[in-house]
């Protein structure tokens, strides 16, 4: 499995301190620029007095589902191997919670595996989505804005795994998609969009014809 510690794409931020003297993995690049620069421009743009006030990030769900593909051992491996990768972290194995027998599937069997990401590596994978991954979906013309729902989170899916800079694709024995959910406190999507986009997430651009 990848190394959680590992610095996020691009410039790495100087290693913090600790009370004990000894060197602490440095901050994320990302949590830096939301405490220094997207709090302060969301505070202004909504008309904020209090920062704590300002929405913010709190997890990353990633799941993926594996469909008609349950019934095969050697697919629900490879997907915790895959998401593993991606997220840093070991995924849990999600079951289906009824029998759906249309597709073969009995209560309790797995049906695709999960990982919620918070604080570090939450925003390790954001940063790693946006500057690596995103980028290489091909004719990639920016993420739909129809994915917010009102209480201020955003999920969107990707098709291939592939796209991820953890995989090598030589590796890859199957296709794999996600879905993968942002969960934010805003209290509109006008809000959740406008963090998001401080990011450095990339929505599409309204047609204007």
């Amino acid at each position: 499995m990848a190394k959680t510690n590992a610095p996020a794409v691009g410039t790495p931020t100087p290693p913090t301190v600790s009370s004990a003297g000894g060197a602490q993995s440095p901050t994320p690049r990302f949590a830096e620029r939301y405490q220094k620069e997207i709090v302060p421009a969301l505070m202004k743009r909504f008309g904020q007095k209090n920062s704590m006030a300002v929405p913010r990030l709190v997890k990353i769900a990633l799941n993926m589902g594996l469909g008609e593909a349950v019934t095969d051992a050697k697919i629900l491996e490879e997907a915790q191997r895959t998401l593993g990768l991606i997220a840093g972290q070991r995924p849990a194995v999600t079951r289906s919670k009824k029998a759906i027998a249309g597709f073969k599937i009995r209560e309790g069997e797995a049906v695709g595996c999960r990982v919620t990401l918070r604080r570090r590596r939450m925003y390790e994978f954001l940063d790693r989505m946006i500057s690596a991954a995103l980028p290489r979906i091909r004719d990639f013309r920016g993420l739909s804005a129809k994915g917010f729902d009102q209480g201020g989170n955003y999920s969107f899916g990707i098709k291939e795994q592939s796209i991820f800079p953890e995989l090598h694709q030589e590796e890859a024995r199957y296709i794999l998609g996600m879905d993968i959910t942002l969960v934010t406190t805003a209290d509109t999507s006008e809000q959740a969009r406008a963090l998001l986009e401080a990011f450095g997430m990339p929505f599409e651009k309204a047609d204007k014809n």
